[in-house]
Order: structure tokens, then sequence, then C-alpha cells
């Protein structure tokens, strides 16, 4: 078996749990399949599957390896059917991040309409309030709020989101409103960590608000939108994250006429999926249909 048809066994054994099974999908005899795989894991120096009489499982080297393996074999595709003017209809499996509450608000909505278009398409979502490797998570394409670092990853600008500072009408009553940035130095600041800087906030209009300790520090949107619903504190959020809580009057917006510019949105994937169709019918749907990626 060659490199590529060694591959292709890797992904069959891994998704069947059968050497046997993998086999007979690519017509070879398990044997051929067996010593492929032996040589294949003699060549890497490690074992990628644990073999039993029952099951045959991944390794934690062949779960790093199997994403890698998946994609070569998307690529070749790819670039087959590019050279051939052929259209790919995407299939396999999607990987995308995004922060929580934008993943339930815009992602999901985006994802549910890919499949319609794309029934063969696996998707997994992994949301969390942390920025993401996705080398080493096996993400395709990430959504990333905010300017972006220089790196090697690609972008593609989808949307915007705005920054605001909010408290409950309770705190508000207890403590007083706050009139300028500096104002922020007295009062009780619960900081979000996925908007970066925790003792330090700057505004629309270039002042700052610094030297404050906050009396919370939280790492995920919701436990920051819960704590300033309680009374606790002030604290700076994204508009989609207090939303709701805006809306029913649970919380009320401070410092507006401050505000600083919008914060972009931006799809980013290695620049080594630029080609996968499954990036771009994501991408494309995004961009081109009702899957609004920014602040109503």
């Amino acid at each position: 078996m060659d490199t590529l048809e060694t591959l292709r066994a890797v992904v069959f054994i891994a998704e069947t749990g059968s050497f046997s099974r993998a086999a007979r999908e690519l017509r070879v005899s398990p044997t051929a399949i067996t010593r492929a795989i032996a040589q294949l894991e003699n060549r890497l120096n490690t074992a990628l599957f644990h073999r039993t009489t029952r099951a045959v499982t991944l390794t934690d080297e062949g779960a790093l390896f199997l994403p890698r393996a998946k994609r070569v074999i998307e690529e070749l595709a790819a670039a087959e059917s590019e050279i051939l003017g052929k259209a790919v209809e995407p299939s396999g499996q999607l990987a995308i991040t995004a922060p929580v509450l934008y993943g339930r608000l815009h992602v999901i909505p985006a994802v549910a309409e890919l499949r319609i278009r794309h029934p063969g398409l696996r998707v997994r979502a992994l949301l969390l309030d942390r920025v993401v490797n996705l080398a080493e998570e096996g993400i395709d394409v990430a959504v990333r709020i905010g300017d972006l670092p220089d790196s090697a990853l690609l972008a593609v600008r989808v949307g915007e989101v705005q920054q605001v500072l909010v408290a409950s009408p309770s705190y508000l009553a207890r403590r007083g409103t706050p009139q300028i940035p500096q104002d922020l130095e007295q009062h009780d600041i619960i900081a979000f960590s996925g908007l970066g800087t925790l003792n330090e906030w700057r505004f629309g209009d270039g002042s700052v608000s610094r030297g404050f300790s906050p009396v919370l520090e939280v790492n995920t949107a919701d436990a920051a939108v819960e704590a300033a619903k309680s009374g606790m504190g002030i604290a700076r959020l994204l508009s989609y994250q207090v939303r709701d809580q805006l809306e029913a009057g649970t919380l009320r917006t401070l410092l507006r006429e401050r505000s600083t510019a919008p914060l972009p949105v931006h799809l980013v994937f290695p620049a080594n999926r630029r080609s996968s169709p499954a990036v771009r019918a994501f991408i494309d749907i995004v961009k081109t249909t009702g899957s609004s990626m920014s602040d109503d």
C-alpha cells in the first residue's frame, strides 16, 4: 500500500474500530492493512492504535495524527478536483471554534444552514471563552473577535461587535453612576479575561481608566453577566452578551458616549485549509446568507 492508501486505512480503522472492516472498504487483504499500519508506526516510532481482542482504539499519538491524515487526503482530493475543473462537495468533518455565547447566537445558525446545503458534512463546534490553538485542537476555522495579532493564519472579516460597560440598577442605586472613565477607579469592577487587560480600560475618546483592582475576575462571559446582574459591580462586556439583560432592564449601560470603535469579527484558518471545500462552504454561508456575525 502506498502512503495515501495507508492514511486512508488509518482513517477507516479509527472510524470503524476494525482492521478487517477497513480492509473491506479499501478492497485489500487484512494482512496488507496490518503490514501497512505497522510500517507507518515503525516510521513514526510510535503506536497509533491500541489493539485488543475486543476493540481497536486510537492512542493519544493516534488521536493527534488522525486529523492531519484526514487533511492530507482532503487536500489532495481538492487539488485534483481543481486541476480537473470539478466542484467538490464538502464532506467529512469541519471543526469550528468560537466564544460560547457568540457561537450559540451566530455560529450554530450558520452551521444549521451549512448542513442543509451540504448534508454529507459533519461539524464539531468547540465553544470556549478563550483563544484556541488551532493546530493543537485540530480546528479548521475559528471565530476571533477584536484586532488580530500578526500570525500565519488567514482571516476573513465577517462582522463587528461593540464593547459596553454595564451594571445592575441595584448597584447603581447603592454606589452611584460613573460620569467619566476615571470614576470607575472608585467602583467595584468585574473583570472578564476574555476581553484582554483586566485592570485597564480604554475608551473611544482616548481616556483611560486604570489603577483599579477587580473585585472579581472570571474567565467566561456568562459568569461576568451573572455577577453584574447580582449587583456585584461594573462589567465590561460585548453588546451581544448582554442584549437580553439590557432589554429586560436587569442591566444598564454606562458611559455610552465614551464607547470605543466596534471590534471586528473575523473567521481565521490555517493557510493549508484555504482550499478545503468545507472551510470555503462555511465562509460562503456566513458571508452570503442571513447568518449575520454582527451585533443586531
